[in-house]
């Protein structure tokens, strides 16, 4: 037994590596490591670095497993990104699907002798991703569709993402405390997505972003000579909507909190998100200030406040539509062609979607998920739908799902907006919180109409912010009692 065993003759820690068989072990383990780093190259050693912050990741995540749901929401600024980066054929996506299911897992595993409040997540928010996600299963049997591969990689964006983050943020996003430091993760990611935006509009490009631009992303996103700044994200259509929609966010949120430093970060987050938005160049993300702020305008209820904004909104329209004011600038110019009705870009998609139109005349259910646009290539070279540029994200669903699946998505989400504003206009009875959903909802409306031009919506990371957008919106019953309970608590504290 241990007690009468003598303390200076156990073997223990460092101690043990001095005996053969561990000397061995760690021989035979260092010899199999230089054998996959000298036959897999870089991502093995990467792997190798990575194992330890793995498992202290892990450690963390099953004893909070909200850690999940908040690295998913940050995986979402980078995933796209880290491919220019890593010379690999690893399908990096699954990574994203890899922690929604780590975090699930997690959170079983947390309660495994307590109960889940799954009824937190019993909400029309997830019976509407429920039935959305049935709708792209059944585009599986869609006759149509000749490629299990696309469908599956389509499906994920699409669906399935969003019906893994809703429930998340049901059960996690409730109370007020959380729901900020969502906004605050959300802040800090697009201040850092912004400044790694300037530097490459200042300083230029590195070698991996250089390569990926020679290797065919140079035509979309250098024009006149002229860089379309796309900072760590996919693209520069993603970078500019989603900086858009932070911006819109951020500065809703700023004239709503009253703490001197909660109201600079978030100017500062506004601020460098419109600018963002402005050196990526895309024109369609200018709808995302305009309608957002918009729908910002009306659900305040106040005649002053809306004539006010609605004036700065008209005057901002007038100087893209009716000036030549900072032509000179390039990111000016380019956003003012987005009002330019004549625009060539435009015209070829309107002709697209006229061809479209003919052929998806008598495809109500589309030509099947991931199988239309220049990512369908890859899939099916030869296909009719893979060699029409989409371009719009509602195009995509009409292309893909048909007008069946086109009519079901715009109900979802205009289902939420609705709602969303209905509750915020005459439920919320926190004046902060009804700020903060106000400004969701604006952020989420500017989306919605800049995903006509781009296909943004349910792209990573702007999709992973609108599917928590939803559930939040969908939820503001429960954050309110907790809010106004709170403020009755600190208001006896102050008392006795």
């Amino acid at each position: 037994m241990l007690n009468n065993a003598n303390l200076f003759e156990i073997q223990s820690g460092s101690n043990k590596l001095g005996t053969p068989r561990y000397i061995v072990s760690v021989l035979c383990i260092a010899v199999v490591c230089a054998l996959l780093i000298v036959k897999m190259g870089m991502t093995i050693s990467i792997i190798f670095i990575l194992l330890p912050f793995v498992a202290v990741y892990l450690n963390m995540l099953f004893n909070y497993p909200i850690i999940g749901y908040y690295s998913a929401v940050t995986l979402g600024f980078f995933l796209l990104g880290i491919g220019r980066y890593l010379n690999t054929d690893l399908p990096l996506g699954l990574a994203m699907d890899m922690i929604l299911i780590l975090t699930y897992i997690a959170l079983i595993f947390n309660n495994f002798f307590g109960e889940i409040n799954w009824k937190a997540a019993y909400k029309d928010a997830t019976l509407l991703a429920l039935v959305w996600f049935g709708f792209s299963i059944l585009e599986m049997v869609n006759p149509e569709s000749h490629s299990f591969a696309a469908w599956f990689n389509g499906m994920r964006g699409i669906s399935l993402y969003m019906l893994l983050m809703i429930p998340l943020a049901l059960i996690f996003i409730n109370t007020n405390r959380k729901l900020d430091t969502f906004l605050y993760l959300w802040g800090i990611l697009s201040i850092l997505a912004s400044l790694k935006g300037i530097m490459q509009n200042t300083i230029g490009v590195d070698s991996y972003e250089k390569a990926w631009l020679d290797a065919g992303a140079a035509e979309t996103h250098i024009l006149f000579g002229k860089l379309r700044v796309f900072s760590f994200l996919s693209d520069a259509g993603q970078f500019g909507a989603n900086q858009g929609y932070s911006g819109v966010v951020a500065i809703i949120i700023a004239m709503a909190v009253k703490e001197f430093r909660a109201k600079l970060f978030f100017t500062i987050v506004g601020i460098l998100g419109l600018y963002g938005m402005l050196l990526s160049g895309t024109r369609g993300a200018i709808s995302v200030p305009l309608a957002g702020f918009a729908v910002y305008f009306f659900i305040k209820r106040n005649t002053g406040v809306m004539i006010s904004g609605l004036i700065i909104l008209l005057v901002v329209f007038v100087f893209f539509k009716y000036t030549m004011i900072g032509q000179g600038n390039q990111q000016i110019r380019r956003m003012r062609s987005a009002f330019d009705p004549n625009d060539p870009s435009l015209q070829v998609r309107i002709e697209n979607q006229k061809t479209l139109a003919v052929y998806l005349s008598t495809r109500p259910l589309g030509g099947g998920i991931g199988h239309a646009g220049v990512k369908a290539k890859k899939y099916l070279p030869n296909a009719f739908l893979s060699q029409i540029a989409t371009d719009s994200w509602y195009v995509m669903i009409w292309a893909e799902q048909g007008i069946i699946g086109l009519m079901l998505h715009l109900f979802i989400i205009f289902y939420t907006l609705i709602k969303g504003c209905y509750h915020i206009m005459f439920r919320i009875r926190d004046p902060i919180l009804k700020m903060k959903m106000a400004a969701l909802a604006a952020g989420m409306f500017g989306i919605m109409v800049a995903s006509y031009g781009n296909a943004v919506l349910g792209t990573m990371p702007t999709g992973m912010l609108i599917y928590t957008t939803i559930a939040v919106l969908l939820n503001t019953e429960i954050l309110d009692n907790e809010a106004l309970s709170r403020t009755a608590e600190l208001q006896i504290l102050q008392e006795s």
